[in-house]
């Protein structure tokens, strides 16, 4: 029998040794000051960013198709210009829907508003501010170059001012009001004024005059933005609001009306919210209501209507 090398173990030594059945866990390394990001809400503020970015692509392909020759064909760019139209009305839709998504499931979040106001910024901002230029303004040249980089600044500022209200302390009987245009409404009003001026277009009617309007009415719109003109966030208006039979034939022939006339009818809506503001401090308190809170007195706190507002409970400024 031949003697085992002290060096070399046993064979059955090391069949029998205990081998370690798995790897030791590796210790959570997640810092505490990592912000809570929830799926469903910022998937639609994704959605909006995601649309703003194709409609300015979009523009810049209608600006290329537009000056490939001697003179600007607004003709050939005018399917880009309806498509980016679209585009902007789509985040119009995701920007309302993450922050009634983040409000049902409760999940409001520092983050949700500044990847909000940060996708604003591009949808609302940039967006819509390119297109008023080259679809309409063109033919002010600087000038409408100048109102449009006036527009996207004023925007930008209003939404840094909701942002740093938002983060002030609320308290139970804090507004809901939005302080100044909301960016998302002016967005709306200049897509579907433009929107309204390519159906002109299409039938030959000459603007004239009214490119001077259009230019006065975007620089108005900047300046609502960052005035202090109370406007109605509707935020009380959810599933749970009480209403009667007659609100919703009117909504559902208000749909139908926007499906039939697709060109006027958003200008017109737009038109509406942005008159509404203007007007609503002579607008009695009763109609204020009826209009704007939710009816369901039990689990609405008082809100007073003329005063101070927070935004901090919306993901949308």
């Amino acid at each position: 029998m031949t003697e085992s090398h002290p060096l070399i173990p046993p064979i059955a030594r090391l069949r029998t040794r205990p081998f370690p059945r798995k790897l030791p866990r590796m210790a959570s390394t997640r810092d505490p000051d990592e912000p809570k990001i929830y799926f469903l809400p910022n998937l639609m503020t994704a959605g909006n960013l995601a649309c703003g970015f194709f409609a300015i692509l979009t523009i810049f392909n209608g600006i290329l198709v537009a000056s490939n020759g001697s003179e600007y064909n607004f003709a050939a760019a005018q399917p880009f210009y309806e498509k980016a139209i679209l585009l902007i009305f789509a985040s119009c839709i995701f920007d309302l829907l993450d922050g009634r998504l983040a409000r049902l499931g409760g999940k409001e979040s520092p983050f949700g508003r500044e990847f909000d106001s940060l996708a604003d910024v591009i949808s609302f901002g940039m967006a819509p501010s390119m297109l008023m230029a080259k679809a309409v303004l063109l033919p002010l040249d600087n000038v409408g170059w100048a109102l449009a980089c006036i527009y996207v600044l004023c925007g930008a500022i209003r939404l840094a001012r909701f942002n740093c209200i938002a983060a002030l302390p609320q308290s139970n009987k804090t507004n809901t009001d939005f302080r100044g245009l909301p960016i998302p409404m002016a967005a709306g009003f200049i897509s579907s004024l433009t929107y309204l001026v390519i159906y002109f277009n299409e039938t030959d009617r000459n603007l004239g005059a009214w490119k001077f309007v259009l230019a006065g009415a975007m620089f108005g719109l900047s300046m609502l933005m960052v005035s202090d003109v109370r406007y109605p966030s509707f935020k009380k208006v959810g599933w749970r609001t009480h209403t009667n039979p007659l609100v919703i034939v009117a909504a559902l022939v208000i749909l139908f009306m926007v499906v039939k006339y697709h060109y006027i009818m958003p200008a017109v809506l737009f038109s509406i919210y942005l008159i509404y503001g203007l007007i609503r401090p002579w607008v009695s308190q009763r109609w204020r209501k009826e209009i704007e809170v939710d009816g369901d007195e039990e689990n609405t706190p008082n809100i007073e209507l003329d005063s101070k507002p927070g935004e901090a409970t919306d993901q949308n400024p």
